[in-house]
């Protein structure tokens, strides 16, 4: 242990894992509180939830029982197309998870000819590490375990929005305010477990693997980096695959259902409006949780990395080596605190409270947690170290890390508020883009375009801005910790995120329920809310992972025996043309697998409409089952091509060019791929709300352009639809593609280092 560290090791040992078991034993009181609203037919139980209150309150409650009945059914129907959904993806993702996990111990095992000899150590000269081969081991089983970690946080996600969902609509009853902490509180449970569950597993990693490592630390967090592969490599197919799914059904459901046939959305006639909501939950839950979780695990890998050959890995000082989880753990606490006053210190009463309620969340929990970081770096950082700096070694001070930490924090917090402004309705740039309908659907694409192009700029700035800073005081450490800063408040994110989904379920509950005008209205204002902080939960994604992607990069480069990354030789610069147009790819490729499974579903709806007689009538059931498969079917075949993309690309290059040529690759991904990720997120979220400003017609403007079914209307209901898989399959694929290529670099690094660039030696 370090003399000048105040926080004893023994201390941080404990801190972690407590913190850890805090987090889940939140969720799991908030998932009580939620389960105290019951969900059944029997009317004794359901006045034990509070249903008969509403009794007193409004007419709502007196058709009680067949309501109760008709909500519990349709959640059933929704939650078991997302499990049987899920599974078939899962059985895919395994399959592949095999198979990559062979692959990293043959290409890493290789490397000193499968030899169990103990190696000379790639940075401290003059000391021996353990052999390629057991590094080659446990990179394989942390892959394992950050795939599996992955998996179950995306499972654990979908099931707590699939049970939360009714629940929300049934307390939508008694007024706004019950169903708005429904909703929260359900969100809460998957953002602590995803958070709490992220950070347990790392920790038990570290110190399993740490006793067979001993004082070889650097062979210790090299093989860690195979934790943030696994995590991301499962996101990738939970987004791409989630994203296809609901777009697939989103779209086909509103292209025949509303423009074609005039009937609302989620009307229970509709053959989509099933899928349409299980999407939601693949998609935006259970994708978006693997994702963060993908961002948390390689953010932390990267930082390890790059710590463990500082001045904190030579000299073995624990307590300053696990300061990225201690910036976790504090993290979780933070956010506890922050979703406290949501819940239970200030209460949602009115509509117009919603989404202020959402956006104090963001602040308070960036607020508090500038303390947490300030306590952190005080307790748990000697004043003066070294950092890792392509080679050399950089003398660096606590309070600067602290300001690395801050600076990406307070960076999450600015793209968060600027991606609100620009998709949210009660703002201008929305607000123009639903007045352009007037003129038709062309005037409102171009208009969404634009607005998508022009909220790019402001984020980059504040990310070069974090970059910048965060080089200057701490090299690529800084960058790594910058990053975590910024997903120190996961929990919060994720909460706020998944209330999103929970409450457009909730709203095409009470739809098809047939509940009555005033609750679908109330459930309306939970779901406009809830698109707006979906997009700001993109943003944050996207910011996170352009400052992990840079991390990771640095620490490959590092690894790779790389000290610069000369663009003028052409190694370099093919590989910077090669990368940035892949993002273009990759998202040609999920735009047309949206279009194609959209137009099978379009099909099968029409013919259900033209074929089931007495459907549009109501008296017959539309064929729900055939709908979910299509949307299965579909999105399971397309998302191979797009992960294989991904996954197989820094391998060849690694391989055939070298990697000096993938230095170049991995960097113009991340320049490309961040424009486009926040351009294409913002378009689609824009034309979204644009559409719900115009059909909720609350301002005279909105009026002016109304009502539903309108010409205006469905100019902007083209508009979203073309927006769909922009915000919700390409967009928040594309963070995962600049992450995943860069930490896949980084833990095949020390193959490419000695057989990389086949090509280049024999030309």
């Amino acid at each position: 242990m370090s003399a000048s560290v105040i926080l004893p090791d023994l201390a941080t040992q404990v801190v972690v894992p407590v913190a850890a078991a805090v987090g889940i034993a939140f969720a799991v009181l908030q998932w009580f509180l939620v389960s105290q609203v019951k969900v059944t037919g029997d009317g004794g139980s359901a006045g034990k939830g509070g249903a008969s209150e509403s009794l007193i309150e409004e007419e709502e409650g007196l058709n009680d029982h067949n309501v109760v009945l008709k909500c519990a059914e349709i959640q059933t129907a929704i939650s078991e197309g997302a499990t049987s959904f899920l599974y078939t993806e899962y059985k895919y993702a395994g399959g592949f998870m095999t198979v990559f996990a062979v692959l990293i111990f043959v290409f890493l095992g290789s490397i000193e000819g499968f030899s169990t000899k103990s190696q000379p150590c790639h940075y401290s000269v003059g000391k021996t590490c353990k052999p390629a081969l057991a590094n080659a081991a446990f990179s394989t089983i942390a892959f394992v375990l950050g795939a599996v970690t992955s998996l179950v946080s995306g499972f654990l996600g979908m099931k707590i929005a699939t049970y939360a969902n009714a629940r929300t609509t049934l307390e939508a009853r008694k007024g706004v305010g019950k169903a708005f902490i429904v909703a929260f509180r359900s969100g809460a449970v998957m953002g602590f477990l995803l958070a709490a569950s992220g950070l347990f597993v790392l920790y038990i990693i570290i110190n399993v693997f740490g006793i067979y490592y001993g004082d070889d630390w650097e062979g210790l967090f090299e093989a860690i980096t195979g934790y943030g592969l696994g995590g991301s490599s499962m996101a990738l197919f939970g987004r791409v695959g989630g994203g296809i799914y609901t777009k697939a059904a989103d779209v086909g459901a509103d292209l025949v259902g509303k423009v074609e046939r005039n009937i609302p959305e989620d009307d229970p006639r509709n053959p989509a409006v099933i899928a349409d909501n299980v999407g939601d939950n693949v998609g935006d839950i259970a994708g978006m949780g693997s994702d963060l979780f993908g961002s948390y695990a390689e953010s932390s890998c990267a930082a390890l990395v790059v710590a463990s050959i500082s001045s904190f890995g030579i000299n073995h000082e624990f307590t300053p080596m696990m300061y990225p989880l201690l910036i976790s753990s504090v993290g979780i606490i933070a956010c506890l605190i922050t979703t406290l006053f949501a819940t239970d210190f200030f209460e949602v009463k009115a509509v117009d409270q919603i989404e202020p309620a959402l956006k104090k969340q963001l602040i308070i929990s960036t607020a508090v947690m500038t303390v947490g970081i300030a306590l952190v770096s005080w307790l748990g950082l000697p004043y003066t170290f070294t950092i890792f700096n392509f080679g050399a070694q950089k003398t660096v001070h606590s309070w600067q890390l602290f300001l690395c930490v801050a600076v990406g924090l307070w960076a999450g917090l600015v793209i968060g508020f600027i991606t609100e402004y620009y998709t949210s309705n009660a703002y201008s740039p929305v607000q123009d883009v639903a007045d352009s309908c007037r003129t038709g659907a062309a005037t409102n694409v171009i208009f969404g375009l634009a607005l998508g192009y022009k909220s790019v700029i402001i984020p980059i700035f504040a990310i070069a801005f974090s970059i910048f800073l965060s080089f200057s005081l701490a090299a690529m450490y800084g960058v790594a910790v910058a990053a975590l800063g910024m997903l120190s408040t996961i929990a919060t994110g994720l909460a706020i995120d998944a209330y999103g989904p929970i409450s457009d379920n909730a709203g095409g509950i009470a739809e098809m329920a047939g509940m009555s005008h005033r609750i679908r209205e109330r459930t309306d204002a939970l779901d406009a809310a809830g698109n707006t902080t979906a997009a700001i939960g993109k943003g944050f994604a996207i910011g996170s992972a352009a400052l992990v992607s840079l991390a990771l990069f640095g620490a490959f480069v590092s690894r790779a025996g790389i000290t610069t990354v000369d663009v003028l030789t052409p190694n370099v610069f093919i590989g910077l043309l090669v990368g940035a147009m892949l993002p273009y790819w990759f998202s040609a490729m999920t735009m047309k697998s949206v279009g194609s499974a959209a137009l099978k579903m379009v099909e099968e709806v029409r013919r259900q409409f033209n074929t089931i007689p007495g459907l549009m009538e109501g008296t017959a059931k539309p064929d729900y089952a055939t709908c979910v498969k299509i949307s299965t079917d579909a999105s399971i075949k397309e998302m191979i091509p797009p992960g294989a993309l991904v996954m197989l690309t820094p391998l060849i290059v690694g391989t055939f060019f070298g990697v000096e040529t993938l230095s170049g690759v991995l960097a113009g991904a991340l320049v490309s791929g961040v424009q486009i990720a926040i351009s294409a997120s913002n378009t689609g979220g824009a034309w979204d709300n644009a559409k719900k400003y115009i059909e909720a017609g609350v301002s005279d403007h909105a009026k002016s352009l109304g009502p539903k079914g309108s010409d205006c209307h469905k100019a902007a209901v083209i508009g979203d639809t073309i927006g769909d898989p922009l915000k919700d399959t390409s967009g928040p694929s594309l963070n995962i593609l600049i992450k995943l290529m860069a930490v896949e670099s980084l833990v095949f690094a020390p193959f490419f280092a000695t057989y990389g660039g086949i090509l280049f030696k024999y030309i």
